[in-house]
């Protein structure tokens, strides 16, 4: 599949590296394939999930524990059944960040609605948690 990208140009993405959204994101409902891409660099700690839906869509994530944090929360039976999980090791959770508004510089990581991948299946949803330490 190939994207033309205003970030980063023109992509080709194999379809096994394709992850599904099957509801989209909130806001972004249209949105529903992403490809994973890697930041190249010594040390990666931020990738970036760009939509194959709308070139213009694109977020920096990270993963929880490069921030020093661990999440746990349960996930429904109807999510468990969207992401087609099978074994929980397969699972990735991912925060989108976004720049600072103010400065540009800082950086700010959406904690309340993470990014809960089936790395396996490839499958994934946007987990809007209501109130901290609220499934």
């Amino acid at each position: 599949m190939k994207i033309d990208s205003p970030r980063f140009g023109t992509l080709e993405v194999e379809s096994n590296k394709l992850i599904e959204f099957p509801l989209g994101l909130p806001g972004l409902e249209n949105c529903r394939t992403f490809s994973m891409l890697e930041m190249e660099s010594a040390k990666q700690v931020v990738a970036v999930l760009q939509s194959m839906d709308d070139p213009d869509v694109a977020f920096s994530v990270t993963t929880p524990d490069l921030l020093g944090l661990h999440y746990e929360f349960d996930l429904t039976e109807d999510e468990e059944r969207l992401l087609g999980v099978s074994k929980v090791e397969d699972l990735a959770v991912l925060l989108i960040l976004r720049a600072g508004e103010k400065d540009g510089e800082s950086v700010h990581a959406n904690l309340v609605a993470p990014l809960v991948i089936n790395m396996e299946g490839r499958k994934g949803l946007q987990k809007v948690m209501h109130a901290w330490g609220v499934s």
